[in-house]
This record gives structure tokens, C-alpha cells and sequence, in this order.
């Protein structure tokens, strides 16, 4: 007769068991950010009675490393996530370090999750593009990992070493672009928790003396339907905007469908900007202007830097690459406002 040995207990065991998420678990165990008394006590009695050992997977991390890389996206569908993803992996394919790539969903309780399941299988390495505010790292930093943020940074977390494009230069670029075209009411579609990006759309605008309406900025969740749906939004509910800026292909994408599904024509109706040059953006109908990022460099530069952070990195770096604003024919001078505007 055989036997198999238990399944161990995984940090996802104690979440379900307490009713919470893995990020809290996280934070309770940790020490870090903040849990109700009634929480912690829920999370600590599912720790003792599932006799999950959280320090395990510290000395796992710690004296059993096993190497490669693990990578988080947001979606590797989009393209530009799959270009950063396929950077990582050329410079990873140089080292001999395999990669391990996991979907985040953009989600903070998700990408927690698959932060565990790298640590469990003593990935000592991780490149992410980070959900939320950067939190539900502090456990896994602490264990010994080595992180770099690509893309875009936790605001929490500002020790992590990054690899970033400039997109405020890129954005104010965009922007002056507009203006000058006499764009006065110009729209921002975000992704949702882009705090940085829309602060810089703010706070550009003022500079240039064009109205800075926190209206005019809509938040999308990273799937197709919710970027439809804040586009869609944006154009029906301020008919008075003249002209948008898509944060990513996905946004922009999703811009130009409600566009044609309200019968706003580009650039005549409304002028467009996005984000991230992607093959089908030139062969759009018309042709879309676009600040484009490096981002299969910006994935490579991420996989040089964690494979040269130690656990005792000097000071943690930052390497922003350049953007560029290529222009097409999706914007056109402002014309009069729409009716109802």
C-alpha cells in the first residue's frame, strides 16, 4: 500500500481559513501595515490550527535557492506587457536563469498570492510590475528576496531598485502638442491606481494654463470591458472634451472602439493620443499619434539589474529610459464643441 505525504499548508490556506486575503495574512504575520485586532486574532487562530509555518519558506528562500527569475505582469496579453516580458527573458536566456512568469491582474490580493507561490518554490529573483501600493512586497523583501520594479513603481515601496520609462516627459510632450493645437478640454483615461501619471496630467496642464478638471480623468481596471466601458463614459457624460490621452494600447484601444461605437470621428470629433507604440496603432484608421516606451529594453535593463542586485545592494538605482512622441493623424486643431458640450 502506498503512502503520499501531506500537502503543506499555504499562506492561501490561512487566508480562506480567516476569511481574508492573502495580502493580510501577509501584513499580520509580518508585522507590517495595518489589521484590525479582530482580523489579526482570525488570522493567527487559522495559522495555529492549519500549524502553518511561515518561517519555513524563509529558510527555504534563504539556504535552498533554487534561481531563475520570476516575472509579474499585469496581463501578458498586452502588448506591451508581452515586449517588457520578452526583454526579461533575453537577458535572463544570456545569464542561464529560466523564468517564471505569473498574471497579476493588476489586482493587489492576486499579485500577493503569486508573490507566495515564488517564494514557496525558492525563486530568489523577481521582476514585477507592480499592483497597488507596493505593500504586499515587505514580507518577501524581508525574506531575502531580490526585487526590481519595471514599468512603474509601489509608492510604498521606494527602495525597490526600478526600471522606468519617462513618461513625464512624454506625457508633457503629448500635452504641449494639444495645447498647441488649442485643445482646452483634454481628457485622461488611466489605469486605475496610476496616482503618479495622473498627477503628472494635473499638474502639467496647470503649467500650461489649461484647465486641470479632475472630471475629465476616467479609471480603467486592466480588462478590455472596464476600458470600453471609462471610455465610453468620457465621451458620453463631458461632450465638451476635445481631445483624450489613452494611458496604455489597451486604453487606447478601447478609446477608439467607443469612438466609433458613438460616431465620434478621429481627429475630427475628438483628437487621440496613446501611450505605447504598438504594430496596430499605425495601421489604425486613421494612423495614432503615440508616446511610445522602450519596453522590451526596459525589461532587459530589468533583468541586468536584478541579476546584479545582491542581498546587500549598495543604494538602490533607478533607470529611466527615454520616450518619444511620434506623430500621426489622430489629432487635428480644435474645432468647435460638440453638441451638448
Amino acid at each position: 500500500m502506498s503512502t503520499s505525504s501531506p500537502r503543506r499548508v499555504t499562506i492561501r490556506d490561512v487566508a480562506e481559513a480567516a476569511g481574508v486575503g492573502v495580502a493580510t495574512v501577509s501584513r499580520v504575520l509580518s508585522g507590517t501595515g495595518s489589521a484590525s485586532p479582530e482580523t489579526r486574532e482570525r488570522v493567527l487562530a487559522a495559522v495555529a490550527a492549519l500549524d502553518y509555518r511561515p518561517s519555513a519558506l524563509g529558510r527555504n528562500l534563504r539556504r535552498q535557492r533554487s534561481g531563475g527569475i520570476g516575472l509579474l505582469v499585469p496581463d501578458i496579453t498586452d502588448l506591451f506587457y508581452a515586449r517588457l516580458a520578452d526583454g526579461v527573458m533575453a537577458g535572463a536566456r544570456e545569464a542561464g536563469e529560466p523564468v517564471i512568469i505569473g498574471v497579476t491582474g493588476d489586482d493587489p490580493e492576486r499579485e500577493a498570492d503569486r508573490i507566495g507561490a515564488l517564494v514557496e518554490q525558492s525563486v530568489e529573483r523577481v521582476i514585477a510590475v507592480p499592483a497597488g501600493d507596493g505593500e504586499s512586497w515587505t514580507p518577501a523583501i524581508r525574506a531575502g528576496l531580490t526585487v526590481v520594479f519595471a514599468g512603474r513603481r509601489g509608492p510604498d515601496e521606494p527602495a525597490v531598485p526600478a526600471v522606468l520609462a519617462d513618461d513625464r516627459t512624454g506625457m508633457r510632450t503629448a500635452l504641449e502638442y494639444l495645447a498647441g493645437l488649442g485643445h482646452r478640454r483634454i481628457a485622461f483615461l488611466a489605469r486605475y491606481g496610476d496616482r503618479r501619471r495622473v498627477r503628472t496630467f494635473l499638474d502639467t496642464l496647470a503649467a500650461l494654463g489649461v484647465p486641470a478638471d479632475e472630471d475629465l480623468v476616467a479609471y480603467a481596471r486592466a480588462s478590455r470591458d472596464s476600458a470600453y466601458a471609462a471610455a465610453a463614459g468620457l465621451f458620453q457624460h463631458r461632450p465638451d472634451l476635445t481631445a483624450l490621452l489613452a494611458g496604455g494600447n489597451l486604453l487606447g484601444e478601447a478609446a477608439v472602439l467607443a469612438a466609433r461605437e458613438l460616431d465620434l470621428r478621429i481627429p475630427r470629433d475628438v483628437s487621440l493620443i496613446m501611450f505605447d507604440d504598438v504594430p496596430w496603432a499605425e495601421l489604425c484608421s486613421p494612423p495614432l499619434t503615440v508616446i511610445a516606451e522602450p519596453a522590451r529594453d526596459m525589461g532587459y535593463r530589468a533583468a541586468e539589474l536584478v541579476l546584479r542586485e545582491g542581498r546587500r545592494a549598495r543604494e538602490p538605482r533607478v533607470v529611466t529610459l527615454p520616450t518619444e512622441l511620434i506623430v500621426r493623424a489622430s489629432c487635428a486643431p480644435r474645432r468647435r464643441a460638440r453638441p451638448g458640450g
